[in-house]
């Protein structure tokens, strides 16, 4: 099988081709480490390569395939896992000096399923540091470069698996979305990221960073390749308290929406495409002023799409959706300050051997491992934390979330799902924004409300901006609405062809084989 057949392809195209014995599982690995090594020093989406875990998974694929085994979901596909989702027996860095040599001994709830599916690992991708960033230039190693021009910015924190997809190093990525952190370099990149709703997917072995906002979730080319990721990793897990139980079974979920599983992934290619019936409204606040030319031109042809899909499209407003980023910051970094308060040189972390007594221990130890930003988000974190001001601001910014939480709600008594941009600009340079924290914050503007109030959300490519650069259009359902938010998404998908746009690493690759 010639090489350019193999990178770029979907998940579902690599599963097939194997299954049909047209390729072994074996070369698909190799054509991707190979594609990888060759290419990646320019984007350095990984961290660390997987080479022998990855071969070794491919043969069990192709083991199963000679014994004419029915084969799992994912059976050789390339994966790459953000670097803060533990696998045993590789570095799990989270971005920071502070972690260099540690090997988790165990492996994450996500992690395993996908294996158990099939999936081949590649490596691990790189990331902002403990996953606090919008553009990934947070990293304590070599910053990811967008494979759409080399020169900007990959978007973050997820910045590494979403270049992993977008290069054709790896056809699935998973990453973590604390506010917005798989859907801003999905839309980067051009390609398909999605944040499930809150407890859908164990969050066991994944670094916290912010616990109630975190959120695992998939990249991919298309959306039928999201739905099957998730279709493999959602469920309850005993080792993880905040995992939903039966989040699709009567309980919880009385047939209000479709059920996610297995079947419904495989069967959204038989969707006819029809919207009839959805009603989608326009996030007002969203949509307003500060949007790049570009960005509001997709947004607007999106909108079209689906209208002329049959969708009903009105316009709604959200309560304190204005003020989101500011109850984020305040929520977000007080919950990591708890969270990283444990890497003090002696339970984690590298440790400083010449300190004279523990407290310099610590200090010195903290001092050297963290990065610039990380050491912001805590102090900014224990303040709002300590005596005197927990009330007046994480207790309120709680009771803001709240507010916006119900504000939520009610949106989603008229409408199914609702609309708005990603980012309010496409990739921007690198280094254009690191002297300005507060710029920088700004482009979350649209993507920290959903893990605010535990929503769903997917990006999808929508359009180019300038420079030829991807902007996504993002999609929003009310909780537990994943399948139903899919499908919706997967209607888009098929009436455009942005999803089958290639970055240049990609068609590069083609015209050189």
């Amino acid at each position: 099988m010639a090489d350019f057949d193999l990178i770029g392809k979907t998940a579902s195209e690599i599963r097939k081709l194997i299954g049909d014995k047209q390729v072994s599982a074996r070369e698909v690995a190799v054509s991707y480490l190979e594609h990888t090594k060759r290419n990646d020093k320019e984007t350095n989406a990984f961290l660390c390569l997987t080479e022998e875990l990855a071969l070794k998974q491919a043969d069990a694929v192709d083991k199963k395939v000679a014994s004419g085994e029915e084969l799992p979901a994912f059976a050789g596909v390339p994966v790459c896992l953000k670097d803060n989702i533990c696998v045993p027996g590789y570095p799990t860095t989270c971005g920071s000096k502070i972690l260099e040599g540690f090997v988790p001994p165990y492996q994450a709830t996500a992690a395993d399923k996908l294996f158990e599916a099939g999936a081949v690992l590649i490596g691990k991708g790189n990331l902002d540091e403990f996953a606090m960033g919008s553009s990934n230039e947070n990293t304590a190693y070599a910053k990811p470069h967008n494979p759409w021009n080399l020169s900007k910015v990959p978007g973050g924190s997820s910045g590494g698996p979403a270049v992993a997809v977008a290069s054709g190093y790896s056809a699935v990525g998973l990453g973590s979305d604390t506010g917005g952190s798989i859907r801003l370099p999905a839309s980067f990149c051009g390609i398909v990221g999605m944040k499930p709703t809150y407890g859908l997917v164990s969050r066991y072995g994944l670094v916290a960073y912010a616990s109630s906002l975190d959120q695992i979730g998939p990249f991919s080319y298309s959306v039928e390749d999201c739905a099957l990721t998730l279709a493999t990793l959602f469920g309850k897990d005993p080792k993880d308290s905040t995992s939903i139980e039966d989040p699709f079974g009567s309980r919880m979920n009385p047939r209000k929406f479709p059920t996610l599983d297995l079947a419904f992934a495989q069967g959204l290619a038989k969707h006819d495409g029809s919207l009839k019936g959805i009603k989608v409204g326009i996030l007002k606040e969203l949509v307003g002023e500060g949007l790049e030319p570009e960005v509001r031109a997709a947004t607007e042809n999106g909108i079209n799409v689906l209208r002329q899909l049959g969708a009903e499209i009105g316009e709604v407003s959200v309560d304190h959706i204005d003020i989101a980023l500011p109850v984020y910051y305040i929520i977000a970094t007080a919950e990591a300050s708890a969270n990283l308060s444990r890497y003090d040189g002696v339970r984690y972390g590298v440790r400083n051997k010449d300190a004279k007594d523990l407290m310099s221990m610590y200090t010195s130890s903290r001092h050297d491992g963290f990065g610039d930003e990380v050491k912001r988000r805590i102090m900014l974190g224990t303040y709002a934390l300590s005596s005197g001001y927990y009330d007046a601001y994480y207790k309120k910014a709680q009771q803001v979330r709240r507010l916006l939480k119900e504000s939520f709600d009610r949106a989603f008594e008229k409408y199914d799902v609702l609309v708005c941009p990603v980012s309010p600009t496409v990739a921007f340079g690198m280094g254009e924004k690191t002297d300005d924290p507060l710029t920088m914050y700004l482009g979350d503007i649209a993507t920290v409300p959903i893990n605010l109030a535990g929503l769903p959300g997917i990006s999808l490519p929508a359009g180019f901006g300038r420079e030829g650069l991807p902007v996504g259009l993002q999609l929003i359902g009310q909780q537990l609405s994943d399948a139903q938010l899919l499908t919706v998404a997967h209607a888009f998908e098929k009436a455009t062809d942005f999803s089958s746009k290639r970055s240049p690493i990609v068609e590069a690759r083609h015209q050189r084989v």
